[in-house]
């Protein structure tokens, strides 16, 4: 049985606080935080994170859809290949997965190591994406009114891959992807930056806890330790979004994205190196 310690608790906190503040990124400490914290196998701990990121996404879809921010058929398009991908990902690829990925010499590396190493590389790319930051696109100044919204117009065969390419990621590391998610929604599906973001929660919601399903066979599941983390990590998003309120979200973001670049390099260091 899985025990939430006091530091494991003040880290689902975070992780809803992160989210709440920023929309998005929060989900990347989710893993390291189960696995480093409180000592949680790694693979067990990516089927975890996938009901934990699931849960908490859906508390913000569900805030998004009340203000309208969804577009839910771009959304639906997205999330079939998204979801479709994460399940088959966690009931037949991760356990296909060998114990033993290959030796070298003396040195062998695990499924376990190569899960978090990989987990870490993906670490590097979302705080690559929170420090650059995303600009807001410019309307022309006298074309279409200033609250017209674009008509939407899907790239299928990209927005598929896209969808297809999230849902591994998504089943092998447990994140919520939102980084890979959101500009391929504004590029493919031409969706304003807003809009975007608010339905790449309802997309993340749907295929993170239809992935968790994939898993249950998989792993043996410790529910109160899980909707306790859960319950906790939607606190952390509802005082995030409180404190939204008085700090700037995108300020925030570019540090929490150096942070993350920092515990991406640990990880590497620790699971390779030390």
């Amino acid at each position: 049985m899985d025990t939430l310690n006091f530091a494991g608790a003040i880290g689902a906190i975070l992780i809803g606080v992160v989210l709440g503040l920023t929309g998005g990124g929060g989900s990347i400490l989710t893993v390291p935080i189960l696995v480093y914290l409180l000592g949680i196998n790694p693979i067990t701990a990516t089927g975890y994170s996938l009901f934990i990121v699931g849960s908490a996404s859906l508390v913000g879809a569900i805030r998004n859809a009340k203000l309208g921010m969804i577009d839910y058929r771009t959304g639906i398009v997205f999330a079939i290949p998204a979801f479709i991908s994460v399940y088959l990902t966690r009931k037949y690829l991760v356990p296909a997965i060998p114990d033993v990925l290959f030796t070298v010499n003396d040195y062998v590396l695990t499924k376990d190591v190569g899960i978090m190493v990989f987990f870490a590389l993906v670490m590097l790319a979302a705080s690559i994406s929170m420090i650059r930051g995303r600009k807001e696109s410019v309307k022309p100044c006298c074309s279409t009114p200033i609250d017209a919204e674009p008509k939407v117009s899907f790239n299928y065969p990209m927005i598929i891959a896209e969808g297809l390419v999230v849902g591994v990621l998504t089943g092998v590391v447990g994140a919520g992807g939102g980084f890979l998610i959101i500009p391929a929604l504004v590029l493919f599906a031409k969706l304003p930056m807003k809009k975007a973001v608010a339905t790449s929660l309802m997309i993340i919601a749907i295929k993170s806890l239809i992935g968790f399903l994939g898993d249950i066979q998989n792993v043996a599941v410790d529910w109160e330790f899980l909707l306790t983390f859960t319950s906790l990590s939607i606190l952390g998003i509802m005082l995030g979004i409180y404190l939204n309120k008085f700090i700037d979200g995108k300020k925030l973001k570019k540090y929490f994205g150096w942070f993350v670049l920092l515990m991406g390099v640990y990880m590497i260091m620790k699971e390779l190196v030390l």
